[in-house]
């Protein structure tokens, strides 16, 4: 290499460098009103002077994020390298993603991206000639102008001639529903609105299963935070009105927060789950040759999770963590569903488990310090053999029909691009089917995993990945990024965008910390209600691993984290404001007193607990609840608030009681700041919408740092 090459690579090594560009001018906070709003929870009054900002009908509330974003993006809108940011994320972006093939009726389809594409496209072959040239069969991109409107889900009938699928407006998780003849392509019956929280699941060519709550809107409340209850489980007969529609479960009659319906393989029978929080459910199998019939109460823990994975006829397979805190597979035939008589076909292991079926066959994914390992079984529990994985990461997608001979799946990690992988069951053979082609040498990259000592003892393992030749003095820009909430297991996963961190210097660290699944039930609930404080207290014993062996420093160290890592952020940055830099609370659970009052919120109550519990649960909520928790006259970090117009999962309102608290209570010249995407979600709806808000989210984190990325050579390359 010559000696240019060496200055290059050692540019690109450091890149993020001191910034000596000047200070960046931040327009005045906007004023915002207070009001005398005062609730008591069991005796003890608590203002809560920002409740208009909760009213998102109001032409006040309007107003002031328009004001926040005319402050937010006039400050990075300075920040010269943003535009360089944003081409560098697109460039990184820009390639083929495709997805597993699967089989429906007489074709094979699949989804494809060409590259920046807002929402993919899906394809299909014939089965029998699936090296065909591919034909478009549904194109979200044509939904709407701008891109807001996305495909949101397919259900095809078990002979594959219709499709039902579902389209979400501006992010929204209220749906719409459009059911296509799949051999013309033209759309049949009417169009289902009122959808949400719900699969498709068809009864022949009849018709099919869908859950609705009532609109708030027609009790004149706001569709996009009004409380959610009483899920109810229609049939919907192709062909005739929606208001005509059979309610089959829920609703007054078995009222339950979330209700979910699957028709099994042979359309034998109705599988009903029936949830009040976001883990655990009671399940139910109806008879579909008995309609008058009362389904089978299988198990009514409402705690307890239980889901049917296949049937041979009567006999029904289950996986559960009941009598299993890590999950087994067991079996049991309808006319003594009692868990007395189950019997273990995968029994519970060291290791936490999911299972999937297919041809006939058991897959077994078991988490191995967040890692993943698979085992093939058959019906019977034998096991046939370890499945060869091509490393260290995480696979998905042991799944298909019980008639296929092979399935898909797909292999990732931090530095593996998706790779999709054809799978032979009967000889147990994988051979790579589609590997996604992103402009970028995983060979300069490494990923470790460490394992730290949280506050209480507790051994927590967290992956560590940079780019090789950097030097560990403590100048390092790093991301921390967790969720430790609701049994959700973080596992390794590449992200095309995450390489212009690291290829800039730039550490990311995933800690795999309490309330998650990775070692589970008892990791989950050492995180939840009263043991909430471990979580935070395992993402700050984190930052100080980071800190203590010279990755990083707190002038170097950003967090991040979205939806239940949004409150992560929030608790953390209140509680050690000087151990960040910056800190990026994305569509967070800000306020822990008021959450469970908005649309499906209370259904988080198994986690978090409400403040109506007790007065010992509303004093530990208040405690930690990032709105409540802020203090006046703090220094806090620099902190880039995120949320969207039509998050009605967790509403807006909880980022902007937050931002407007934090605003009049910070003390330092840290901007903080909010940035409200319009027409989006939970997540964001168009390719364009999330490279914007990551080109944004790094820029200021960067930008904070006092570092100056140089993408220069990378563009033109």
């Amino acid at each position: 290499m010559n000696k240019y090459g060496c200055l290059l690579m050692a540019a690109l090594i450091t890149s993020a460098c001191q910034s000596d560009q000047q200070p960046r001018k931040l327009l005045p906070y906007p004023e915002t009103a207070k009001t005398d709003q005062v609730d008591t929870y069991h005796g003890t009054a608590v203002p809560d002077p920002y409740r208009w900002l909760e009213d998102d009908r109001s032409p006040e509330t309007a107003t002031w994020v328009e004001a926040q974003n005319q402050v937010t993006f006039g400050f990075l809108d300075q920040i010269n390298f943003r535009a360089d940011l944003k081409k560098r994320l697109e460039q990184l972006n820009d390639y083929e993603k495709i997805s597993a093939p699967f089989r429906e009726g007489d074709y094979e389809y699949f989804y494809k991206n060409d590259g920046l594409q807002n929402h993919a496209i899906v394809y299909r072959t014939p089965a029998d000639n699936p090296d065909a040239e591919p034909e478009v069969f549904l194109d979200p991109n044509t939904f709407s102008e701008d891109g807001t409107t996305g495909l949101a889900g397919l259900s095809f009938s078990k002979d594959g001639s219709l499709v039902a699928y579902q389209i979400t407006e501006g992010g929204s998780d209220w749906r719409k529903v459009y059911v296509m003849d799949t051999r013309s392509k033209a759309l049949v019956g009417e169009i289902l609105e009122d959808v949400k929280f719900s699969g498709l699941s068809w009864k022949g060519n009849k018709g099919f299963y869908y859950s609705s709550y009532d609109n708030p809107d027609k009790q004149n409340s706001s569709q996009l935070s009004a409380k959610t209850a009483n899920h109810k489980l229609y049939f919907h007969t192709l062909g005739q009105p929606q208001d005509q529609d059979q309610l089959v479960f829920g609703g007054d009659k078995q009222p339950n927060r979330y209700i979910f319906a699957e028709v099994t393989e042979d359309e034998q029978y109705l599988v009903i789950s029936a949830a009040q929080n976001t883990s655990g459910n009671q399940l139910y199998i109806m008879d579909l040759s008995r309609p008058t019939a009362d389904p089978v109460l299988i198990q009514d823990d409402y705690f307890a999770s239980c889901s049917v994975l296949t049937n041979e006829g009567a006999d029904f397979y289950l996986y559960t963590n009941i009598g299993a805190p890590k999950y087994r597979v067991v079996r049991f035939e309808l006319s003594q569903p009692q868990s007395d008589k189950w019997q273990d076909v995968i029994p519970e292991s060291e290791h936490v488990l999911s299972a999937s079926v297919g041809g006939g066959k058991f897959f077994a994914s078991y988490l191995v310090d967040a890692k993943t390992q698979v085992q093939q079984f058959d019906l019977q529990g034998k096991l046939e053999r370890d499945i060869t994985l091509p490393g260290i990461g995480s696979a998905y997608g042991f799944s298909a029909k019980k008639t296929e001979t092979s399935l898909y799946y797909t292999f990732t990690s931090f530095t593996y691009p998706n790779t999709i992988y054809k799978y032979d069951i009967a000889e147990g053979l994988s051979q790579e089917y589609r590997r996604s082609q992103v402009d970028f040498n995983p060979e300069d990259y490494e990923t470790r995993q460490v394992f730290y000592t949280s506050k209480d003892g507790t051994r927590v393992p967290m992956f560590i990945v940079f780019k090789k030749g950097i030097a560990f003095n403590g100048k390092n820009p790093t991301l921390l990024y967790a969720y430790g909430g609701f049994n959700v297991s973080l596992t390794p996963a590449f992200s095309a965008s995450r390489i212009a961190w690291l290829e800039q210097g730039g550490i990311y660290a995933q800690p795999n910390i309490r309330g998650g699944g990775e070692y589970g039930e008892a990791w989950h609930l050492a995180g939840t209600q009263l043991n909430k404080q471990n979580v935070f207290d395992d993402f700050i014993a984190a930052a100080n691993y980071l800190i203590e062996e010279d990755y990083t420093t707190p002038e170097f160290l950003a967090i991040s984290g979205g939806s239940n890592g949004g409150l992560l952020v929030g608790a953390c940055m209140t509680q050690r404001p000087e151990l960040f830099k910056v800190a990026l609370p994305a569509v967070g659970v800000l306020d822990m007193l008021r959450y469970h009052t908005f649309t499906a919120g209370a259904g988080w109550a198994a986690d978090y607990g409400t403040a109506d519990d007790s007065p010992e649960m509303f004093a530990y909520l208040k405690q930690y609840s990032p709105y409540h928790a802020l203090q006046p006259g703090t220094a806090y970090p620099a902190t880039l608030v995120t949320t969207a117009d039509h998050d009605d999962r967790v509403v807006p309102a909880h980022s902007f009681k937050f931002a407007a608290r934090l605003q009049e209570y910070h003390a330092g010249d840290n901007p903080v700041l909010i940035r409200v995407q319009t027409r989006a979600g939970h997540g964001s709806v168009s390719t364009e919408q999330r490279l914007a808000l990551e080109a944004d989210t790094y820029a200021f984190t960067w930008a904070n740092m006092g570092l100056e990325p140089v993408f220069t050579q990378l563009l033109q390359d």
